[in-house]
């Protein structure tokens, strides 16, 4: 039978989803995304002919693209439905060209979220395939392609072999090293706080600081021991109304960092759920970097805040998008439904569909009206004043529903405020100083990267979560949690007239998380900053995606483009290539080994970062890897000589020798020449022997296991059925044979083992 109307839309998900709205009239498919790409031999673009792609069906999506041909075929009508932006509309061109439909006459279905009236509308107003945005995305894919060709191979000359690089990744990389480099130059520097609690004359309690730090310790005991019996009187009282408007809903960038902060997701993880949520029909589509709402959503928004707050709470709200080059999105990311407060799901996508609700009604709330107080305090004799800041809530407004979540709020400035007056004396409780430390700049958090990047006008919202994800599996970068080293620091107290001193401690350096380089990340970033300097440029790279904007408004061609670029590069990679190779350039002395004399250093080896004593003139050299949290840059003599005590013994049981190294597959106990690995949490610097025993009796108690059987058969001993680290297996005459998993070890009969040993011989 002729099917009349084919619709073809890019996941499964999406395509059940659709076909809910849609009569018997039409059959929805899906491609699963792309179904064909650049070719991957070679480099895959004709450079001479104009950058003419050489594009291939992807190999896994033969037999789709056989089916969506049999379909197209048969349909009197076919609708491309794929994504509305230009990914999107490259992936209905290339369904296009494949299934040989023409370009001029198919019918282009574009819609921004998966309800009814939006598909409906969608069918009854199709367009063509925009090739302006095709042409956008292919001049993204061939520079892209061209780049990673190119560098590539200089850097396996010149660096490491198995390295690759590409446009956007490579600049993500440099703003990673080139905060790890600030954290290395940071010295810290200590400073003394001095806060006070007054008491007012109605009896109530509050807190001020002084608005001056000092930088020795014996500066601040002489100033506690010089106000010691002063009056303290109000001088000055400030109170301001402010207003503080909800944040506007979330565009893809916003939904990252919120999710990561407020979730504790990844920016991948937000993606992957959103994406679910979107093809569900749940909220609208979430590449965007548009924060409008259309008129319908706005009115659904008030529904929902008169029903749950009441009209006070409402208030007429319009946003427009300030970041530039935003692309040809054209709403922001919201419920499809907002009477749907909450949805069925995983746990996840609930907790990201109810942020994106609350953010999405809040942003349609009044302002909060707030009460913010300035009380300034002076100390009879002294020019130096205390500050007292508090903020009181006279409206909640937006707040009653959400708030937005803002990287190190000051705990004083929420703080409530007795009601003071110019004039009035106070009571001081106590004053104390407070040994502090300058911090070191943070690490990046995946949602912090992507704002700069957003900020720098690199990459657009589909770049983002790939980008991060590509810098980390290519060992260029890591996320990472540190456990944070415990710190001391003096606090002085004056109260009555008399100073105490304590010794307090605190946990610093803590982190979860976040992004770090890795030594060869360093390394290719430092070779690509010396000989690319304008790939890894920041401005360049954003030239290059306002370039790929005018290409989608058709005002510049994309072959010319590639063009200006590729000449100029072209030459880089060939300059670079005459250059002297920089192998093992990046050696760093460390120092000389107290016991051998010989000189110690860490350089990127074989297989991975290391350290290295002797070597130099013609000595044996000893070679350790740097562990997993220490780079090249930063590993001190005494660390890298620690990472030579292995192997070391740790003493003995049942008569041997227990040793712990460090081998071709990670840490180990080695005892009785057998050897037993060491788990995860384990450090084989710090392993004891108990630890070592405790490994070794369970490996001990394994291999026991391992040689029982755990099924005999009565009258045959040559076949029996044992367990292994792999699973059940039978075993006979020495050889082993696998149990296929659609049978139960413990119910096979001896007949059955015989069949299996039979078939694999």
């Amino acid at each position: 039978m002729q099917q009349k109307n084919l619709v073809i839309v890019e996941s499964p998900a999406k395509a059940k989803t659709i076909e809910k709205f849609l009569g018997k009239e039409y059959k929805v498919c899906s491609s699963y995304g792309h179904i064909r790409d650049i070719a991957k031999k070679g480099i895959g673009v004709d450079v001479e002919g104009g950058f003419v792609p050489d594009y291939e069906v992807s190999p896994e999506k033969a037999k789709t693209v056989a089916e969506l041909k049999k379909l197209s075929a048969a349909a009197e009508c076919v609708w491309l439905a794929s994504d509305e932006d230009r990914e999107g509309e490259a992936i209905a061109w290339h369904l296009a060209e494949v299934l040989g439909l023409p370009i001029d006459r198919t019918k282009r279905i574009v819609f921004h979220e998966i309800t009814k009236n939006a598909i409906l509308e969608a069918i009854a107003s199709p367009r063509t395939v925009d090739m302006n945005l095709v042409n956008a995305q292919q001049a993204r894919r061939v520079l892209d392609r061209l780049v990673g060709f190119e560098l590539s191979p200089v850097l396996w000359k010149k660096v490491k072999p198995a390295l690759s690089a590409g446009r956007v990744q490579s600049v993500a990389v440099r703003l990673i090293v080139e905060r790890e480099r600030e954290i290395i130059d940071f010295k810290s520097v200590q400073f003394y706080k001095v806060s006070a609690r007054f008491v007012a004359s109605d009896g109530k309690m509050f807190k001020a600081e002084l608005d001056r730090k000092f930088d020795t310790r014996e500066e601040a005991v002489a100033f506690l021991e010089s106000v010691a019996g002063v009056d303290f009187k109000v001088v000055g009282v400030e109170s301001k109304p402010s207003v503080k408007y909800p944040a506007p809903p979330f565009t893809t960038s916003t939904l990252q960092q919120e999710a990561s902060r407020k979730l504790s997701m990844s920016v991948a993880q937000t993606m992957s759920v959103a994406q679910k949520l979107y093809e569900n029909g749940f909220i609208t589509y979430m590449r965007t970097d548009s924060v409008n709402l259309s008129t319908q959503a706005m009115a659904a928004a008030k529904e929902q805040i008169l029903l749950q707050f009441g009209e006070e709470y409402h208030s007429w709200r319009t946003y427009k998008t300030k970041s530039k080059g935003a692309q040809e999105a054209h709403e922001a990311i919201r419920p499809s439904y907002l009477d749907r407060a909450t949805i069925e799901g995983t746990t996840v996508e609930k907790r990201l569909y109810e942020l994106i609700w609350k953010r999405t009604v809040a942003s349609q709330m009044a302002a909060a009206q707030l009460d913010r107080t300035i009380v300034t305090i002076e100390m009879g004799g002294h020019t130096e004043h205390f500050v007292a800041t508090g903020e009181q809530v006279r409206f909640d407004g937006f707040m009653k529903l959400y708030s937005e979540t803002v990287e190190d709020e000051n705990e004083n400035e929420n703080a409530v405020l007795p009601i003071v007056n110019e004039g009035e004396k106070l009571t001081l409780k106590d004053m104390t100083a407070t040994q502090k430390f300058t911090q070191q700049p943070y690490r990046y958090s995946e949602a912090l990267l992507v704002r700069r990047l957003e900020e720098l006008g690199i990459g657009r919202p589909s770049t983002y979560a790939p980008t991060i994800s590509t810098i980390i599996s290519r060992g260029y970068v890591v996320k990472q949690n540190k456990e944070g080293v415990k710190r001391t620091f003096d606090q002085i107290t004056l109260s009555k007239g008399k100073l105490t001193e304590k010794s307090l401690s605190e946990v610093v350096g803590k982190e979860k998380g976040k992004l770090a380089p890795t030594d060869i990340g360093m390394l290719v970033n430092d070779y690509l900053e010396e000989q690319f300097p304008h790939i890894l440029d920041y401005n360049f790279t954003a030239t290059v995606e306002k370039q790929f904007d005018a290409i989608a408004e058709g005002k510049e061609q994309w072959t010319e483009m590639i063009g200006d670029f590729y000449g100029d590069f072209h030459q880089s990679v060939e300059k670079a290539l005459e250059n002297q190779i920089r192998q093992n350039s990046s050696v760093r002395q460390l120092g000389i080994d107290p016991v051998s004399g010989l000189p110690v250093s860490a350089r990127i080896g074989r297989y991975g970062p290391m350290v290295q004593i002797g070597g130099e003139n013609g000595d044996k050299a000893r070679f350790a890897s740097l562990k997993k949290d220490q780079l090249i840059a930063t590993i001190t003599l005494e660390e890298a000589l620690s990472l030579f005590a292995l192997p070391r013994t740790l003493g003995e049981y049942e008569g041997e020798e227990v040793v712990v190294g460090v081998g071709k597959f990670g840490p180990y106990v080695r005892h009785n020449n057998k050897f037993v690995s060491l788990a995860k949490s384990d450090d084989p610097y710090t392993v004891t022997i108990e630890r070592a025993i405790e490994l070794i009796e369970q490996k001990q108690q394994q291999d026991k296991a391992s040689k029982t059987p755990i099924k005999t058969f009565d009258g045959v001993e040559d076949i029996v059925i044992m367990t292994g680290i792999y699973g059940p297996y039978i075993h006979s005459e020495g050889k082993n044979y696998r149990i296929p998993k659609s049978k139960d070890p413990m119910a096979m009969t001896l007949e059955e083992c015989r069949a299996i040993i039979s078939k694999k011989k």
